[in-house]
């Protein structure tokens, strides 16, 4: 699954959980499958961020790619 896919999941399941009508163990299912989407989101966005560069400009007037700090 993508990144966007689990947020668009996501949103689903919170509107679904904020109304009423829905039986326990409906509702148990769906913030377990919400916990596991949030947790792959959190996962694709620590790998994007871990391959963000920055460029620098050197004093020779380079360009050089570096890692940002964390």
């Amino acid at each position: 699954m993508s990144f966007e896919d689990d947020l668009a999941r996501l949103d689903a399941i919170a509107r679904a959980l904020e109304g009423d009508r829905l039986p326990l163990d409906e509702a148990l299912r769906l913030f377990e499958e919400g916990v596991a989407r949030l947790r792959s989101a959190a996962a694709a966005l620590d790998t994007a961020e871990s391959k963000v560069k920055q460029l620098v400009e050197e004093a020779d007037g380079t360009l050089t790619v570096r890692d940002t700090p964390k």
